[in-house]
């Protein structure tokens, strides 16, 4: 390969965007988030990695830095309630993707998803507490989020 061929290789090596986060819900202890009548933005705080700094830990938001493909999952942990279910929405740019959702009067649940999603950059994703859930974490990390991105486009 000619020089200008290898040094334009190690260029796009060495620019193209490594972004990939992963968080639990709660910074420490033990809790339990809801319910609420309406959604809201879950924050996950513990943030174990951030590569891209795409991931706000104050916000709750991932906003790509770049048009891409991105995988994402979510697991989200509930103790049994009669009367409020465990659930999670995953939302891009304000509307709903996929979401995870389980009800049961007793023992624990653990509904989870995942999506791989084209974005453009500045496209944000979150995750929403479903209404009238109720969502647990603890120094376990039981509720999770991640994501990375796949490859540029």
């Amino acid at each position: 390969i000619s020089v200008k061929i290898k040094n334009l290789l190690i260029f796009l090596i060495f620019t193209v965007k490594r972004v990939a986060f992963s968080a639990s819900l709660l910074a420490s202890g033990s809790g339990i988030i809801g319910p609420f009548n309406t959604q809201r933005p879950l924050v996950f705080r513990h943030v174990v990695a951030n590569i891209g700094n795409a991931y706000n830990p104050n916000t709750g938001f991932f906003i790509a830095p770049v048009r891409g493909a991105y995988h994402f999952e979510f697991y989200i942990y509930g103790h049994g309630h009669a009367s409020h279910p465990t659930g999670a929405v995953l939302v891009k740019n304000g509307s709903p993707v996929f979401i995870a959702y389980d009800h049961q009067p007793s023992y624990s649940v653990k509904p989870s998803n995942g999506v791989t999603l084209l974005l453009e950059t500045g496209d944000v994703v979150l995750l929403n507490q479903w209404e009238n859930t109720r969502i647990h974490d603890s120094e376990n990390r039981h509720t999770t989020f991640s994501g990375h991105l796949l490859f540029t486009m």
